[in-house]
């Protein structure tokens, strides 16, 4: 069995890599994609709250499953039902489907997701903790940043390469064909190690008793709870704007067929979170708590949504977002390292599940609310809601601040 931690992180970040290829292929054409299918930009941003809605339905549930049966039986059923969503996803752009069938899909699609968040990163802390791993956490999710930043690249560039010259279907086909590459991966070489899953004769009953456990680590532990509060805001706002650059940026370019340019949104976006993942262990020197970090980095990026949406120059809104989606990936590995180090190993991936599922839950809301914005006004106006919005995030960390968690404090670490 493996048991060296520089091992646990070379599988890591090989399901980070095969999760991110998989997905980016489809991430710079998706909003085309379901306009091509007859949808508006309402029923678009609609779909995709209904992606949102499946991952609040099911975060907790599939948390729980990690927390029980094991986070790699999670990573697994993960792998599988996002291969099969997908598949369907695709048979509803065929035949354009009804709106109920691209509500369904999209839900499905968020219940395989679930069964990824939380599963990976509690399988990761509590094997290295097991391993003996006496580096600091930002270095491993620095280098997951710039791993799924490459492969986001590459995949992002491709799909929409690809859609251009054959069809926005063949993207899609690619995604199912490596989830399932990535489950033969996962079967074989992830162990879960640090955490021994819990079997009992009263299954429900251990699930409640350890729901409410999270809940007692989670949202009524302060520290913890200021921090989810603020993800709806960032999370559902950042959402909306990587899926709104594709038609905005495609308005300003002229060209609303240049497919490959979409894709360069991604591509975009990839390269700020390979940029914001080799900054991330520089940028936590400059700080001695990581909530100043954080505060700092909602501020910057609610301010460059604003000026987004005053520029009509595709070069200076294709430079502005770069520098959001930068930000964005710098301070994601310090926010991961906070709150693992507020959270049990027992309830870890439940909580860090619940975690997702306020990010989600903001994304049920906020992205159709801002979809509306565009068709009623227009992307930029879109964008300068965003911006507001996602100031909502601030007073949330100022709270957390005031708690004075242990994690928050940023110490000299030694490298493993």
């Amino acid at each position: 069995m493996i048991r060296k931690p520089k091992s646990i992180q070379t599988i890591y970040l090989y399901l980070v890599l095969g999760n991110t290829l998989a997905a980016s292929f489809i991430w710079g054409i998706n909003t085309i994609f379901l306009l091509d299918a007859g949808l508006s930009n309402f029923e678009a941003f609609l779909a995709n709250s209904f992606f949102t809605a499946g991952m609040v339905l099911f975060e907790i549930p599939t948390g729980i499953i990690a927390d029980t049966m094991g986070r790699r039986v999670s990573y697994l059923l993960g792998a599988f039902t996002l291969a099969a969503s997908t598949f369907l996803y695709l048979l509803m752009w065929e035949m354009h489907g009804p709106f109920w069938g691209w509500a369904l899909s999209s839900v499905l699609l968020g219940l395989g997701f679930t069964f990824f968040s939380g599963a990976l990163e509690a399988w990761l802390v509590d094997a290295l903790q097991a391993t003996g791993f006496k580096g600091n956490l930002e270095s491993v999710f620095s280098k997951a940043q710039i791993v799924g930043g490459g492969a986001m690249l590459f995949g992002s560039v491709a799909g929409g390469v690809i859609a251009q010259y054959s069809n926005l279907g063949v993207p899609y086909i690619l995604r199912s064909v490596i989830l399932l590459i990535n489950f033969a991966t996962a079967f074989f070489l992830m162990k879960d190690l640090g955490f021994t899953p819990k079997k009992s004769g009263h299954p429900l009953k251990q699930m409640k008793q350890l729901l409410v456990d999270s809940v007692d680590n989670g949202l009524k532990k302060p520290s913890v709870r200021w921090v989810m509060l603020a993800a709806p805001f960032t999370a559902g706002v950042s959402l909306y704007t990587f899926y709104a650059l594709q038609p905005f940026l495609l308005k300003l370019y002229g060209d609303e067929k240049a497919y490959s340019i979409a894709g360069l949104v991604a591509a975009i976006a990839a390269t700020a979170q390979i940029a914001g993942g080799i900054l991330a262990p520089h940028i936590r020197k400059l700080f001695t708590r990581r909530t100043t970090a954080l505060f700092l980095g909602i501020f910057l990026t609610a301010l460059i949504l604003f000026l987004v949406s005053m520029t009509t120059n595709f070069v200076v809104a294709v430079a502005l977002i770069f520098i959001w989606g930068l930000v964005f990936a710098a301070i994601g590995p310090i926010r991961q390292a906070y709150l693992n180090g507020e959270i049990p190993s027992a309830q870890r991936a439940t909580v860090l599940s619940f975690d997702s599922l306020m990010g989600s839950s903001g994304g049920i809301f906020i992205q159709p609310l801002l979809g509306k914005v565009a068709d009623v006004w227009s992307y930029p106006a879109s964008y300068a809601v965003s911006s507001g919005i996602q100031a909502i995030a601030l007073p949330f960390i100022l709270l957390a601040r005031k708690q004075k968690a242990k994690s928050d404090t940023i110490e000299s670490e030694k490298k493993s």
